[in-house]
């Protein structure tokens, strides 16, 4: 092996392991399910606090199924319909009962239109447990 291909892959590993793990920063704009659900995988078998930010769009809301998930009072979570039923599907099936009863009761996933929940109120409707305050 190269010693380009192995720092190759301890960058790699770096990358994937610790640079975004433990918050949604990065990773706001959704997409692909696959590396999310990865992430989720990777942050549940970490037992660690991961803290959603910022704006956090489709794919993004999916992390709220983490195990110890936070939501920062001041994020932006943002849903809709994803590409298929399917997808779709998927994504609900990551959020609580109250609030896949709410995005699904509101048509929230009924299209490709993005529908805002602030974090203040996953935590005071929904129960999602609000990030302690960073020093």
């Amino acid at each position: 092996m190269t010693h380009r291909r192995l720092l190759g892959i301890i960058l790699a590993t770096c990358i994937s392991s610790s640079a975004f793990a433990g918050t949604s920063a990065g990773w706001g704009q959704g997409g692909k399910l696959e590396p999310y659900e990865a992430m989720i995988a990777q942050a549940n078998s970490s037992g660690e606090l991961f803290r959603i930010q910022g704006v956090c769009k489709s794919a993004c809301t999916m992390f709220l199924s983490i195990r110890n998930v936070c939501v920062e009072p001041g994020a932006k979570l943002m849903f809709h319909a994803g590409v298929s039923p399917a997808v779709t599907a998927r994504m609900a099936a990551t959020y609580n009962g109250a609030l896949r009863s709410y995005v699904e009761g509101n048509h929230f996933m009924d299209s490709r239109t993005f529908h805002a929940v602030p974090g203040s109120v996953l935590i005071s409707k929904f129960g999602y447990k609000a990030c302690p305050r960073q020093s």
